[in-house]
């Protein structure tokens, strides 16, 4: 067997599970899938074990698999489980980060900042947002951070997403996009005087102030699902 095959068969169902092309809690037909990426059974088979390993898809002996649940205290623990990553990524960053890099990290911002305050596909948006937060988390030096900062992302993404969208559809979208880039310089700044509490207490408070609006954003993630799924 290929690794390319599993590599392939698993970033597609990685994407379908991030985008809950899977209904929550829905149980997966091994046979469909199969036809459907192309596939034979075995590489799809490693490919839905990694994805239960990641969080993306659980199983059941004697049931299979199936796509992972969408409740407001799922999302609360992932974004929890984000807050601790970044932050100790950041801790590490301001005793580590390069003066280069930091700048190259601002320089970014100024380059999407004219797109972030007009943009109103979410995906964009939250692709520009999640770039920033990775970077950000790379400047620790410690690569497991970022690996483990994209997997909760995943896990995350589609209710963001729906959360940038009823965002961006309220009057006063604009002023809100100004906000998030402003907490990010915020949170550079306080990396950039080598002031680890400010540089915290920036990236916390930018990261809890979506996490209080968790029930809302699950809520809606939900409506969401099932409108896409309507006829």
């Amino acid at each position: 067997m290929e690794k390319s095959s599993v590599d392939r068969v698993h970033a597609e169902l990685r994407k379908m599970a991030a985008n809950f092309v899977f209904k929550p809690g829905e149980k997966l037909n091994e046979s469909q899938l199969a036809q459907r990426l192309g596939s034979s059974r075995t590489p799809l088979r490693e490919a839905l074990n990694r994805l239960v390993a990641e969080g993306f898809l659980t199983f059941q002996p004697g049931k299979g698999f199936s796509c992972r649940t969408l409740a407001p205290d799922d999302i609360l623990h992932l974004y929890e489980l984000r807050v601790a990553i970044e932050c100790e990524a950041l801790r590490h960053s301001a005793l580590r980060a390069d003066e280069s890099r930091i700048e190259a990290l601002s320089a970014y911002l100024d380059a999407i900042e004219p797109a972030y305050e007009t943009c109103r596909d979410p995906f964009a948006l939250l692709q520009m947002d999640e770039t920033f937060h990775l970077d950000l988390a790379a400047l620790s030096g410690n690569p497991e951070f970022v690996r483990t900062l994209a997997n909760v992302n995943g896990r995350i993404r589609y209710v963001r997403m729906i959360d940038l969208k009823t965002m961006r559809e309220r009057p006063a979208a604009e002023t809100d996009a100004a906000v998030r880039l402003t907490a990010h310089r915020r949170i550079l700044d306080g990396l950039r005087a080598r002031d680890a509490p400010a540089a915290l207490t920036a990236l916390r408070t930018h990261i809890e102030r979506r996490r209080e609006q968790t029930t809302i954003a699950v809520r809606n993630a939900y409506a969401q699902i099932y409108v896409d799924a309507a006829p």
